[in-house]
């Protein structure tokens, strides 16, 4: 197999390299501008065109959406107290004689909601929660803390 050398390192020293006149390989001017400039944006030959195949949203200066830092995932009372069950099969609760120990951070939730009704004694570590879950739980004598 033959090796080849770079074009561009052939050329160095020759000022233009290779594309004539030094004015012709510039910038964007000499292309018309980026991307797609040019394409009827001000004149009308190309705009019907492009509005047929991009839609109206083609034009036109549009923002960005801010990424949601706040990632929030909460879960209701109602749901651990439906689910309890099978929440201890897959071991991701304890349960110590009639207080079911739930460690929110190991079920990948970081809010507790007090909406629904509970029957059972509750103790719930929690990064957050509303002022209804924590009045719900200690109503029954169970408790809840801060992570």
């Amino acid at each position: 197999m033959i090796t080849k050398r770079k074009k561009n390192t052939r050329q160095r020293g020759s000022k233009t390299h290779g594309w004539g006149a030094k004015k012709k390989h510039r910038g964007a001017g000499n292309r018309g501008g980026r991307g797609k400039a040019g394409t009827g944006k001000r004149a009308d030959q190309k705009k019907p065109t492009i509005l047929k195949k991009y839609g109206k949203s083609y034009f036109g200066k549009f923002g960005f959406k801010k990424p949601n830092k706040n990632n929030i995932k909460a879960i209701n009372l109602e749901y651990l107290e439906k689910n309890l069950e099978e929440l201890l099969k897959n071991k991701l609760i304890k349960q110590e004689k009639d207080t079911f120990i739930i460690n929110l951070k190991d079920l990948r939730i970081n809010k507790l909601l007090g909406s629904g009704k509970i029957t059972r004694r509750f103790k719930i570590i929690a990064e957050r929660f509303s002022k209804n879950a924590k009045e719900k739980i200690e109503q029954l004598g169970g408790e809840i803390s801060k992570k």
